[in-house]
């Protein structure tokens, strides 16, 4: 067994990449508390923070995405990724791992590359309902396809395809408290209708101008309550305008530090349309209201979302609509009883449970880690 202790986790760039890596990582350690984890993201981004503070070594490489809007841009996007080839290279002669797991974002591609050419297994998790371009560009070498949605099978081939999920923080799952209780813990009213809002840790701008345009609306009706995470690059300007809406049944800030007990107070969520988050609200089966951000590749966040409405399972505003559209959906579905039924219903019904677990099965698999040598 002492040639299966090495495991390389790749990718990054927002909590939608990092969560799942780390929940397999956590799952390995479980099984295998001697195996050694090193991650590798793109230097600059948030991973290069999240993962040292789970406790993980974590190398970085000089990689960036594509400027598909100012493609003369490229040629220093190249001269990145020749950079970061040589160093994916030098980072495998180092550490010899026996698997390179990817899991998206701009690293996962120079470093699963660099893996297989060097005939090195590698594993990849797809987060999205729509595939992303490196993970299709991965898949042919690849030896496993982790994904989060069935018919995932038009983008990567079927033999090499297994439905498990995307794994999400295990806290999330744990919560011992009420309803009530969660609410009065948070500073909310125990007893009052409750929509949570959240843009993620950085915020969304859309989302957060919403709000602010519906805070009076929001304030007249005395039988709802928000709690409104708006990140913290929009702080300051949704704390001033919560102040001058002199709105009471808004509570705002930055950054929620227990989600667990945010998701539990709510009736219903306001969120972009990450595939982390939607695998949250599909596990804890929130009734939720999407509203995917334009700004990613491929527009996934829309297919994301439309892979929940096209089963009632979430209702959506279009980006472009939100302003508009989003404070008077959110406060009429909120005490619309049998739609909220009906979403909660439908949306646990798609939830995936344990899929750290069938991740790392097919891990152990791949290398040839037999079940009764597994450490649990």
């Amino acid at each position: 067994m002492s040639g299966n202790k090495n495991f390389l986790v790749s990718g990054g760039g927002t909590g939608g990449h990092i969560f799942p890596a780390l929940s397999i990582a956590n799952e390995i350690k479980r099984r295998m508390p001697d195996a050694n984890i090193l991650f590798v993201g793109a230097e600059g981004r948030m991973e290069m923070e999240k993962v040292p503070a789970a406790g993980y070594e974590i190398k970085g490489l000089p990689i960036t995405g594509f400027d598909r809007k100012r493609l003369w841009r490229n040629v220093k996007v190249l001269y990145m990724l020749w950079q970061s080839m040589r160093k994916a290279r030098a980072i495998l002669d180092e550490f010899k791992p026996s698997i390179a797991i990817g899991v998206g974002g701009f690293a996962s591609g120079p470093m699963l590359k660099a893996a297989q050419k060097r005939g090195i297994p590698t594993l990849l998790q797809e987060q999205n309902s729509f595939a992303g371009v490196t993970n299709k560009l991965l898949a042919e070498k690849a030896q496993c396809i982790c994904v989060a949605y069935e018919g995932m099978e038009k983008f990567f081939p079927a033999g090499k395809t297994v439905l498990t999920g995307n794994p999400v923080r295990r806290n999330l799952l744990e919560c011992d408290k009420t309803q009530q209780e969660a609410r009065a813990q948070l500073g909310l009213a125990p007893d009052k209708k409750t929509i949570l809002i959240v843009g993620g840790s950085l915020g969304a701008r859309t989302v957060n101008e919403s709000v602010i345009a519906g805070l009076k609306q929001i304030a007249e009706d005395p039988d709802v309550q928000v709690l409104w995470q708006s990140g913290k690059y929009y702080d300051e300007q949704c704390r001033k305008a919560l102040e001058e809406s002199g709105a009471k049944n808004v509570l705002q800030t930055a950054f929620v530090a227990n989600m667990d007990l945010a998701y539990r107070a709510a009736d219903l969520v306001v969120s972009r349309a990450g595939a982390s988050s939607i695998s949250e609200l599909q596990l804890l089966g929130k009734p939720s209201i999407l509203v995917p951000s334009p700004n990613v590749a491929e527009d996934h966040q829309t297919k994301n979302a439309m892979a929940l409405v096209n089963k009632k399972a979430a209702l959506m505003v279009r980006d472009t609509e939100a302003m508009e559209k989003l404070t008077p959906s959110m406060l009429s579905t909120v005490k619309d009883e049998s739609l909220l039924a009906i979403l909660a219903q439908n949306v646990k019904g798609m939830a995936l449970a344990d899929s750290a677990e069938k991740i790392v099965d097919k891990v152990f698999e791949v290398i040839g880690l037999e079940s009764n040598e597994q450490s649990v």
